[in-house]
Parts: structure tokens; sequence; C-alpha cells
């Protein structure tokens, strides 16, 4: 009989011990599964005329610089399309027609393969700065496809034609 007690209890120990390490192999596959690589830090760069000629990106909307950035705009925000330079890529945004209109048919959000963006300004602050030109301080903010900021600065809004 006590044979027989020892036997049980062996065998449930070695159960335990096989489902103690099934419960581990299924703990860290679910980890695994779960885990989200860490966000891309993006670096629009200025998107200068050469690339404005070569990819006839001309028209009226809202441009972004940041501050310190010089003269460069690094987002192009027009009626139908937005604009940002990733390395030597031109990235293409569509503009969200359910989004906020701002000055010079430009949109307030953009939506892209990759990445979104959008751009505040602060409509009281507006500076007139050419003839067919407005400044106003704003932000642009950037987001990867899983609504993560991968992207924010303040700077100067320009709108016009």
């Amino acid at each position: 009989m006590r044979y027989a007690i020892a036997v049980v209890l062996l065998a449930f120990s070695g159960c335990s011990d096989e489902t103690t390490q099934a419960d581990r192999q299924l703990a860290v596959a679910e980890v695994e599964a779960n885990q989200e690589p860490p966000v891309e830090v993006l670096t629009p760069l200025p998107i200068r005329y050469p690339h404005i000629e070569a990819n006839d990106l001309y028209g009226a909307g809202c441009s972004f610089v940041p501050q310190g950035g010089g003269l460069g705009a690094i987002a192009l925000a027009q009626a139908n399309e937005g604009y940002m330079k990733r390395g030597e890529e031109i990235l293409r945004f569509a503009a969200d027609k359910g989004s906020r209109e701002l000055p010079y048919m430009a949109r307030r959000k953009y939506d892209g393969r990759d990445y979104s963006f959008t751009l505040e300004l602060d409509e009281s602050e507006r500076e007139r700065s050419g003839i067919e030109t407005t400044d106003y301080p704003g932000i642009l903010t950037v987001t990867d496809e899983k609504d993560r900021v991968v992207y924010r600065a303040s700077g100067l809004v320009q709108c016009g034609a």
C-alpha cells in the first residue's frame, strides 16, 4: 500500500513539472507575441526647391519650419495632399477632408502609408509676412501606424499662395 501511494505521488509530481514547463512555454510565447518594437524616431528633412520642382509640389497651402530649423520647410500641407521628406524620399499624405480647414485650403490632418501628421496653428497670433503669406506659431506632430508620436516640434507655420 505504501508503495502504491509513493508511485501515485511521484506520478503527480511529474505531471506538476510538465504542467509548470508547459505553462512557462505558454507564458513566454504570449509575451513574445505581444511585444512591440520600439518607436522609430523620425527625422524629417527640409524640402528644398529642387525637391519641389522635381515632384511638382507647387500650390497654395501651409508649410512648417521647426524652431531653429532655418528656412527649410519640413512639411507641406496643401488642399489635397501633404508632403514630408525622409532621407531622399518624399513622403505623400492624403488630406483628411474631415479635419479642420486651415488657411489656403490646407487641412489640420494628413494620412500616409506609414505615418500621419497634424498641423496645429494659433490663428490669433498671425502676422502678415508678405503680399500673399501669413505666419503663425504652430506645432507639427507625426505619428506612426500605431498612433505613437515619432516626431513633434514647435515652429513657424507659413500659409499662402
